[in-house]
């Protein structure tokens, strides 16, 4: 959910409105942006906030008689386009736990501050991307924090067998437990080998969690591992009876022949059990996965700083 702060103008996650009371919390009629640059609540209207507030009985902060919220001139930032480009900068920065835990939000605010006052001269420009945004508004984040070299990621592949140790299929990807974006380290014992699917999947979800989940699904994995070595040996065999195919046709110097027919039709019919075993194997992987986002996103909302 988003509001329109009545100060400078912009539409940023509610979050920015909400501050901690005695009771239930508080609303504010202007983002913590503004609150940061010395305005205060109290002089601003805000209707949607203030509605907002008294549905969930909450306090609301903020001038109560109803005002022209979307005069333009009103707002600190005047242009709508110089809004949208603050607006995408700071949701940029709310979504990415890696900027957040090396970036305050105070830091942050203030480079937005300087930037709507003018002691800075650079805005947000929407083709940048969020790293070169924050270079050029001053501000530094490493999002290049992986740094296992080839050496350590070879120990770790030798030391696993080269097998996924969350689903124990075939795997190569060296991951991190604590994802290196919450963590920064990238000691061995905070290394472990998984492929490249439960890598992907596992992402920057916390190692407990992603444990506590795959844990309630072995059978899943034990069908997977199955899967993967049925259709090894499958697809080993059709290569093997392809090449063979290939040299009868060199040496009999023909492409029709009754023998080469049935080299055909047998090799059809074993793509067909492939095809067939791998539409099997997609679907309970993307079952799986499903699992997984799912319990990450009620994970995720138990803890999400909402109004609500």
């Amino acid at each position: 959910m988003k509001f329109q702060c009545g100060a400078c103008g912009l539409r940023i996650n509610s979050r920015h409105f909400k501050q901690a009371g005695l009771m239930n919390p508080q609303l504010t009629s202007i983002c913590d942006i503004c609150i940061q640059s010395g305005k205060e609540p109290a002089d601003f209207a805000n209707t949607a906030v203030a509605i907002f507030a008294q549905g969930l009985l909450y306090t609301f902060i903020g001038k109560n008689e109803t005002t022209k919220d979307d005069e333009e001139a009103a707002f600190l930032v005047t242009k709508k386009d110089q809004r949208k480009r603050y607006e995408a900068f700071i949701q940029d920065y709310d979504g990415n736990e890696l900027a957040q835990q090396q970036l305050k939000r105070a830091e942050f605010n203030q480079a937005i501050i300087d930037s709507e006052t003018g002691k800075s001269d650079f805005l947000p420009r929407l083709e940048l991307t969020f790293a070169e945004n924050l270079e050029k508004m001053g501000l530094s984040v490493d999002f290049k924090l992986n740094e296992v070299d080839y050496i350590d990621r070879e120990r770790i592949r030798a030391k696993y067998h080269y097998r996924c140790q969350y689903c124990g299929r075939r795997g190569r990807s060296v991951d991190h437990k604590d994802p290196v974006s919450l963590s920064h380290n990238n000691d061995l014992d905070n290394l472990i080998l998984s492929c490249q699917e439960c890598n992907r999947i596992k992402s920057n979800m916390p190692y407990e969690l992603f444990v506590k989940l795959n844990s309630q699904i072995p059978q899943v994995n034990q069908k997977l591992v199955k899967y993967e070595n049925a259709l090894a040996t499958l697809k080993g065999e059709f290569e093997q009876k392809r090449r063979e195919l290939v040299a009868k046709m060199h040496l009999k110097g023909v492409v029709n022949d009754p023998e080469l027919n049935q080299m055909r039709k047998q090799n059809k019919k074993l793509q067909d059990a492939i095809d067939s075993l791998d539409s099997d194997y997609n679907e309970l992987r993307s079952l799986r996965e499903q699992h997984f986002m799912t319990g990450w996103k009620l994970a995720q909302e138990k803890e999400k700083d909402d109004i609500i």
